[in-house]
């Protein structure tokens, strides 16, 4: 039970940031793409899959179950916003915006794709050039 309590901490504290920059967002942006969901959902590619690289590392094996709770399944799970993704796709289509439906969902997959994919590969590129990487 007290598993919940973190990841619920995290989901909290997700949800507020995802919140506070998609707001931000759009006023620096325009609303012609939901832009905010967007960059919201690649950074938070990034970070899950950043995360989860460390976790899985050496270093990770010493981090707590409820700290990897707190960030994977709370605070991730709460920062990215699939469902406003899909639902603003669907604002889209309805809005006779098909194209800009398209391009929501091509930018969306082929960007948090690469997010979660650098995240996963930048620890291991810091460590391969890090100077105490052969000592």
């Amino acid at each position: 039970m007290l598993d919940l309590g973190y990841i619920a901490a995290g989901g909290a504290l997700g949800s507020i940031l995802r919140f506070e920059l998609n707001r931000w967002l759009t006023a620096m942006l325009g609303s012609a793409l939901p832009w905010g969901t967007i960059l919201i959902n690649i950074g938070g590619s990034f970070a899950i899959g950043l995360s989860a690289a460390l976790f899985a590392g050496r270093a990770g094996a010493a981090i707590p179950l409820e700290a990897r709770q707190f960030v994977l399944v709370g605070l991730c799970g709460g920062f990215t916003t699939f469902s406003s993704f899909s639902l603003q796709t669907l604002s889209l289509i309805q809005a006779g915006e098909p194209g800009r439906a398209l391009l929501n969902v091509g930018l969306s997959v082929v960007l948090c794709l690469a997010g979660v994919c650098l995240g996963y590969a930048l620890p291991g590129t810091l460590a391969a050039l890090s100077p105490h990487a052969g000592a």
